[in-house]
């Protein structure tokens, strides 16, 4: 790892607190740049104009005992990865060849989402229990990088 992924992961890090997920272990921040460049940040909330589930106090997920890693769909969160991507839609910047520092592996919806846009390249910290989005990444040729903290004298 080299001195931007680690100050790029420090962005995502740094996103992913403006989080309103209600649990404390899934604050997500995605950063995707392109020749050392931001292009968009994002992290995990509900739609704009909804509650979030920190204005609720209440998880879901929890409420319903859905396992991480399963049934993503049932969130109200809108993922930090896809945040980013949308907030490039509307603003009309090009993903296209870009890198996404992401704190957290993207889960296979997001990975579907990631492969369309054309990012060629992921860079996470944090696991996430869905293999099949890594099988994805694979088969799209979606380079897919477990960040290395400990190796970084930055």
């Amino acid at each position: 790892m080299d001195k931007w992924d680690f100050r790029f992961m420090q962005l995502a890090e740094l996103v992913g607190t403006w989080s309103s997920c209600y649990k404390s272990d899934r604050q997500v921040g995605a950063v995707i740049v392109r020749d050392k460049r931001i292009l968009t940040t994002g992290y995990n909330g509900a739609p704009s104009g909804l509650l979030n589930c920190k204005e609720k106090q209440l998880c879901m997920r929890t409420q319903l005992g859905i396992a991480s890693g399963t049934r993503q769909e049932l969130c109200y969160a809108v993922h930090a990865e896809q945040n980013a991507i949308i907030q490039a839609a509307r603003t009309g910047i090009s993903v296209h060849d870009a890198v996404l520092y992401c704190t957290h592996q993207p889960c296979s919806i997001c990975a579907k989402i990631i492969i369309n846009s054309g990012i060629k390249k992921i860079v996470y910290k944090h696991g996430y229990p869905d293999d099949f989005s890594c099988q994805m990444f694979l088969e799209a040729g979606v380079e897919l990088i477990k960040y290395d903290d400990h190796h970084s004298n930055y």
